[in-house]
């Protein structure tokens, strides 16, 4: 076979031939998008709103895992003095929760966006919280917080760090403490990732030298220097009218956002299995809307937090908001840490049976331990504990009683 162009069709010839006229289309395109960007309108950078006319202006993100960082400024707000707050928040691929600013990861590399940023930070927000240890300029200067932090002190910038968990908590160091640890198997990939993350973050917030907060008490193990900062629960979102322990068969709910993280392999065999002798109808939900939470914990009696990290968090302070009976794992050292009772049914994968039963022949004692959970979720994470907690950082006192009611 002969070709007027190429001569005899060898394999070797037909192989240039393609990879030439690949390099040529290539060309073609690259070329055809470089002038197509050089002619296109820029993109407008979205929008960064006008800030309150406040003595003190906090910028909090980039995380708001939870939904908290939007929380803990509700709770600033309404309970300190002359404070406003913005939550700016990274869209990610899982619940998307309220923020003030909510930017999409493209921008990170824009440096437009960068330094529109860092004009923002700088000088129109008189504190900065920085969440989970993730940078606050986009990647303008690093992947991490520690990149930032020279800019931040050269303007002389208060900055608070806030962590909220997986990015701070050593894998190794809970599987030796907390006897249902999920990273007691060495072989978990994630666990291996999160040790490697928690080792080269925990170096960076070891050496900060401002205010360090934890949303949970467990973490005061992995930051025993920092402050305990209760997660926020609006108490009349999580009111529940629904009688309590009333029907025979009782509806248990287990919600995990991460089941193998919340334990929930290690009760479901038991959870089943009750359910298959009609004692109680297991509702086991996953990838549920956070809108659609309060009703679903508002129709349950019993609610089942976590069985593995050995804590509580914001799930279960839901449940507790709500009047539910709620039951999990929580060690004593972290009960310790709350200061006062915690009304969590305590109950590990082992013992979870015994309790659920104990409670189904002790109702009325099981609706007494509820109501006791309306109680301390109100005291503790209505707001104002949390508010308080940010008063020193913030420099600003507890507003006054008609505020703080209103």
């Amino acid at each position: 076979m002969t070709s007027l162009r190429y001569g005899k069709l060898t394999p070797r010839r037909v192989a240039h031939a393609v990879a030439w006229r690949y390099r040529r289309v290539r060309l073609r395109v690259r070329r055809r998008l470089a002038a197509f960007g050089r002619h296109a309108k820029p993109e407008p950078l979205p929008p960064f709103p006008d800030l309150a006319a406040t003595p003190v202006v906090v910028g909090i993100g980039p995380a708001n895992f939870a939904g908290q960082a939007w929380e803990w400024k509700r709770a600033a707000e309404k309970h300190l003095d002359g404070v406003s707050c913005e939550v700016f928040a990274a869209v990610g691929t899982g619940l998307q929760f309220p923020a003030d600013r909510l930017i999409e990861s493209r921008w990170y590399t824009v440096r437009e966006w960068q330094d529109r940023q860092e004009q923002r930070v700088l000088e129109e927000y008189t504190h900065l919280i920085a969440e989970a240890v993730r940078p606050v300029f986009g990647l303008k200067y690093g992947d991490t917080l520690a990149a930032d932090l020279p800019t931040l002190r050269a303007a002389g910038k208060p900055v608070a760090i806030l962590l909220h968990g997986s990015e701070i908590r050593r894998p190794d160091a809970h599987a030796e403490k907390y006897p249902y640890s999920p990273f007691r198997d060495r072989r978990w990939e994630l666990g291996r990732v999160l040790q490697d993350q928690s080792v080269r973050l925990g170096r960076i917030v070891a050496a900060f030298d401002g205010p360090k907060f934890v949303s949970t008490p467990d973490l005061l193990d992995d930051v025993p220097d920092a402050v305990w900062l209760p997660v926020v629960v609006d108490p009349d979102v999580w009111v529940s009218t629904f009688p309590l322990l009333e029907r025979e068969r009782p509806i248990v709910l287990h919600v995990p956002s991460a089941s193998r993280m919340k334990g929930s392999e290690l009760i479901d065999p038991t959870m089943d299995k009750l359910a298959a002798e009609g004692l109680v109808e297991y509702r086991r939900l996953s990838g549920i809307e956070p809108d659609a939470m309060p009703s679903l914990v508002a129709e349950a009696d019993i609610v089942l937090d976590q069985f593995a990290l050995g804590s509580f968090g914001v799930a279960a302070v839901q449940s507790l908001s709500a009047g539910r009976v709620t039951v999990g794992h929580v060690m004593p050292h972290v009960r310790a840490r709350v200061g006062v009772e915690l009304p969590i049914v305590e109950a590990t994968p082992d013992t979870l049976r015994a309790v659920l039963l104990d409670l189904l022949d002790n109702r009325e004692a099981a609706r007494a331990t509820a109501a006791a959970g309306r109680r301390y979720a109100m005291a503790v994470h209505d707001g104002r504990a949390s508010a308080q907690v940010l008063a020193g950082f913030l420099g600003r006192p507890l507003a006054a009683l008609g505020k703080a009611a209103s």
